[in-house]
């Protein structure tokens, strides 16, 4: 695309980050005996490392360029050392030491790869050496601490972990992974700054053998204090399957792909080796390593894309050693820094926009960037579909850099068609409007579910008696209430008296018209997510009265049968049926309640501030009668009766506000009114 054109970029380092990582540890060239870094039997002596550690005066803040002068012969030597060792010599002397971190099976790969002198298998064991790292750190935090700090910068400076290793040894990390103004080698490979050649290998043998010294130094801690380390469970990935919208990646897809990386504008060329591994990962069923591979250099391009397509000055795109990064926090963002609107989202469109938020930044998504980088993923059980999902969405966005030529040629093959078709019409799983969606529906099949469940024979006479004055009330705002919002409704679904004996279907079919229509999910502002956030817990709350009202009238129906139920049960059991009648059509109206809200969400935009919370003090009412719902009708409380005047304190407070036409859809210019009550 155009926009790429230009000179070609030789690094994404600003000056001062090149020189500090490419040649500074390079300056000093005096020889360091490695038996005093590494004892015979293996132990590190962090006495001769720690020395090298340089502060300023008068504050003994860290001096990081100087420590990293001091401490590249020592790198060198440790770079060395672990080159002249065989694999058996190496696990030996140093796997009992990884197994304080929860991937000790790492290490010897890390070690091969050093032994392959490929910069991009090296580049990428340094990432993940990184992460673990980091992990293992945390599960130490833990002995002392309580809350282990998100950011390894914070948890490399807390208390807890200078308790544990000593604070001269944290110094010594902080210079290699823990602040720009040092290597900080971890943040410019995840976040895809670093080609492979930059990354000089000896600082992988350094943190290889440092996370052995660490192994030592924790050990004697644990001896010292009686502690025993715990290692936290890895998390799982959240919502995955809803994101699996790209078919299985066949050998068509990933030919193209090959073809792609050569000739995409996207992918710049000193980062080629990166993507060139990351299909050899996949073919090899290395999936994790894949994955991590495709999400540094995806950023890498999408930062290109954003500072061009925005006009941003060239330290956009390079990683700085005095101010932030450009991740992809902002490179997704909605606003640049300066409030301008950022214009990567108009030339992608939302529907690669939502893709990436699903995948990396919404709470109810995978989040699969941030627990990659921060080791909380289990590598070797990491899902093939999400890599596969990334590599048939890379597809798609080199295609969108590529020339005219490359495109034709490309779109002869029917797969890719495909990938392009699902890709403009994509929208957004895990945003809260969508999961919101997806209670309704869940809510109104379990709802539906009801009368499919045994009823005892009993007499007429009884079940009237039963049917009081509030309860016909209930019936009666009901009706009322229906047949305002049957307005509201889309064209050609009608809304039937849910009394009728078969109501079930027809609000099947509304509630899923509802659910299915579009609602614009990028970048909501805070208002929208507010209202989201209100409506989901009443439909939460809906959910497990469904389910408590399900499960109470299985238990009641078997006891009924076998007799068991004493006289005060069994009327307890009558009052059951006589709620459950009126709460279905109750539960209902609150599911098309909160659809037609959802729908219209947006209008709350026309609302001032006052009526904003006015609507707000509504919302939470529905909120309050659905708790106390699920209150009521759990198995120990078993307030079957009370259920009704409840009901009908809410159906009063939900007709009074819709008689003033203060809901969110009499504001939407969408109402129609062909609906029929």
């Amino acid at each position: 695309m155009e926009i790429l054109i230009g000179d070609p970029i030789t690094t994404c380092l600003s000056p001062s980050v090149y020189d500090m990582i490419c040649k500074l540890g390079f300056e000093f060239k005096e020889n360091c005996n490695i038996h005093s870094i590494v004892a015979q039997n293996g132990e590190v002596c962090w006495k001769t490392i720690t020395k090298c550690v340089s502060y300023t005066d008068p504050d003994q803040s860290l001096n990081y360029w100087e420590s990293v002068k001091r401490l590249g012969p020592v790198c060198e030597a440790i770079h060395l050392h672990v080159l002249s060792l065989n694999k058996e010599q190496f696990e030996i002397q140093y796997s009992p030491w990884f197994q304080w971190t929860s991937f000790p099976e790492l290490f010897p790969e890390v070690f091969e790869a050093l032994g392959s002198l490929h910069s991009a298998a090296i580049s990428l064991s340094l990432m993940k050496l990184t992460s673990c790292l980091e992990r293992a750190l945390g599960d130490a935090f833990l002995l002392i601490g309580k809350e282990c700090p998100f950011l390894l910068r914070d948890l490399l400076a807390s208390e807890a972990l200078a308790c544990i290793f000593g604070q001269p040894v944290m110094d010594v990390l902080k210079v290699f992974i823990g602040s720009p103004r040092g290597l900080n080698l971890r943040n410019i490979l995840w976040h895809g700054f670093a080609s492979p050649q930059e990354i000089p290998p000896k600082y992988c043998s350094t943190l290889l053998l440092f996370t052995a010294g660490l192994g030592q130094l924790l050990e004697s801690y644990c001896q010292q204090t009686k502690v025993s380390l715990a290692h936290r469970s890895f998390v799982t990935l959240t919502n995955l399957e809803e994101l699996i919208v790209f078919p299985d990646i066949t050998h068509t897809v990933l030919s193209v792909l090959e073809e792609l990386m050569m000739k995409s504008a996207f992918i710049l060329k000193i980062m080629l080796p990166y993507w060139e591994i990351a299909l050899i990962k996949f073919k090899a069923h290395r999936f994790a390593d894949c994955t991590m591979l495709l999400l540094t250099q995806l950023e890498a391009g999408l930062r290109r894309v954003f500072a061009a397509v925005n006009k941003c000055p060239d330290t956009l795109l390079t990683a700085e050693s005095t101010t932030l990064y450009t991740t992809l926090d902002e490179i997704l963002a909605k606003h640049l820094t300066d409030g301008k609107i950022n214009q990567l989202p108009v030339l992608l469109g939302e529907p690669a926009m939502e893709f990436l938020w699903d995948f990396l930044n919404h709470q109810e998504g995978p989040r699969i960037r941030d627990h990659l980088s921060h080791g909380e993923v289990n590598l070797p059980e990491f899902p093939e579909e999400a890599a596969s999902q990334l590599l048939a969405f890379s597809v798609v966005l080199l295609l969108r850099f590529s020339d005219a030529a490359v495109l034709s040629a490309v779109k002869e093959e029917a797969a890719v068609r495909l990938l392009l078709r699902i890709a403009e019409d994509y929208h957004s799983r895990c945003h809260p409007a969508f999961q919101l969606k997806k209670q309704v529906l869940s809510c109104e099949e379990s709802v539906r579910k009801w009368p499919l469940l045994p009823w005892p024979e009993e007499p007429c006479q009884e079940a009237a008696r039963l049917e009081d004055t509030e309860t016909n009330a209930c019936y009666s705002l009901i009706t009322k209430i229906l047949h305002e919002l049957c307005h509201h409704v889309p064209e050609n679904h009608r809304v039937l008296s849910v009394f009728d004996d078969h109501p079930a279907e027809e609000w099947s079919l509304l509630l899923g018209a509802l659910c299915s229509t579009q609602v614009s999910m990028l970048f909501c502002p805070r208002a929208v997510l507010e209202v989201l956030a209100v409506l989901r817990s009443v439909a939460s709350h809906c959910q497990q009265v469904s389910r408590q009202v399900a499960s109470s009238l299985q238990l009641r129906h078997r006891q009924w049968e076998e007799r068991r139920l004493h006289s005060r049960q069994r009327q307890n059991y009558l009052s059951m049926r006589a709620s459950v009648r009126l709460l279905s059509p109750a539960l209902y109206l609150i599911l098309l309640l909160v659809a037609l809200e959802l729908v219209s969400v947006h209008s709350v935009h026309g609302k001032n501030t006052c009526e904003y919370q006015q609507y707000l003090k509504f919302c939470k009412s529905v909120l309050q009668y659905s708790e106390n719902l699920e209150a009521y009708t759990r198995p120990e409380k078993n307030k079957w009766r009370e259920t009704i005047g409840l009901t009908h304190a809410a159906l009063m407070k939900i007709w009074t506000f819709t008689e003033k036409k203060q809901m969110l859809i009499h504001l939407s210019k969408k109402s129609t009114s062909k609906a029929i009550l």
